[in-house]
């Protein structure tokens, strides 16, 4: 079996790729020239270089492939017309490259985000049902992305993952969580309610969205490990994991740092002039940062593609840790 991976060098990428090849496939990276290649060192891999903006590059990387798993994304911009450039149009060229290049293609994979569907309004769980309302420019370019795999579903087979959070080794985002908490501070922009889900489950997710066929033909599949944790109980898990080799003792735990809207918007105002908006605290995200509930049931994925996560928040958040401090982020 062979597989191209777009956005191989990523957080997610890094972790799909060394899986796909235990699993006996061959896997062709797609990389752009400045990418950074050490996450895959080592590893048996062809390098393709090559652009989501250019149709060209793609229709020669998406050849002879079996799979295609399409991570490539932006999640952070302060230039909100490039989450359309690189999540709705990069998507939709490579979609196009595959129709005209690779029409025999076993699976495309898209993976969408939880951003895509919008925030639970009412505090229930979102299911795959419900209409999709992105609060954000990063998830509305990300569900233009699923538009164009999905319109796509009577040539190839296509299917689209929402996965929600997603925390682990290597991860930049939540890192900064980790960071604060290891100082004994809990930032705290309001009470909120949230879908998890650790790298590896999400990998295995991936792979068996891949393989289920044709049970995931055309299917939209959220992803998270089934349980719903408050800003409080992931800030505990954390602070658990680091206290296990010093940190923050369990009895007291992290304090509490109020950060008003007004003072997270004046940093992201402040991050736009820096010419430093594509940090974690920036305009777009503030805007999902508004609504308290990131909730999402993943029973479809379960059911219909043997969806498994195994990892519990408590069990992730120490292995995080320990990745974080043999690499000495911690």
């Amino acid at each position: 079996m062979s597989a191209l991976v777009t956005g191989a060098t990523g957080f997610i990428g890094g972790h799909l790729v060394p899986k796909l090849l235990e699993r006996g496939y061959k896997v062709r990276c797609l990389v752009r020239g400045a990418s950074a290649l050490e996450k895959l060192d080592g590893l048996d891999v062809e390098f393709f270089p090559g652009d989501l903006s250019d149709s060209k590059s793609l229709g020669r990387a998406v050849r002879g492939m079996d799979y295609v798993f399409h991570l490539a994304g932006l999640t952070k911009t302060g230039k909100s017309r490039q989450f359309y450039d690189v999540n709705a149009r990069g998507t939709e060229n490579l979609v196009g490259a595959v129709l005209k290049e690779n029409p025999g293609v076993k699976k495309f994979v898209y993976l969408s985000s939880h951003a895509a569907a919008g925030p639970s309004f009412n505090g229930g769980l979102l299911t795959e049902e419900k209409e999709p309302h992105p609060v954000s420019h990063y998830g509305r370019s990300k569900l233009m992305g699923e538009k164009a795999v999905l319109d796509a579903g009577g040539r190839i087979p296509v299917v689209v993952l929402r996965p929600t959070a997603v925390y682990g080794p290597g991860d930049r985002d939540l890192y900064l969580f980790f960071k604060a908490i290891k100082k004994g501070i809990f930032p705290y922009w309001g009470a909120g309610r949230y879908s998890l889900l650790y790298v590896e489950d999400l990998v295995e997710g991936i792979i068996k969205a891949a393989e289920a066929a044709p049970a995931a033909q055309g299917k939209v599949f959220f992803l998270s490990d089934g349980n719903i944790y408050t800003n409080r109980e992931i800030a505990e898990a954390i602070a658990g994991a680091l206290s296990e080799k010093g940190g923050p003792g369990k009895k007291r735990g992290p304090l509490k740092l109020p950060l008003p809207r007004f003072l997270l918007s004046a940093a992201a105002a402040f991050s736009a002039l820096a010419g430093k908006d594509s940090g974690i605290i920036n305009r777009d995200k503030l805007r999902e940062m508004g609504f308290p509930n990131w909730c999402c049931d993943p029973g479809r994925a379960v059911r219909e593609i043997g969806f498994l996560p195994k990892i519990t928040l408590k069990e992730g958040a120490k292995w995080t840790v320990n990745w974080y401090r043999i690499h000495q982020w911690l």
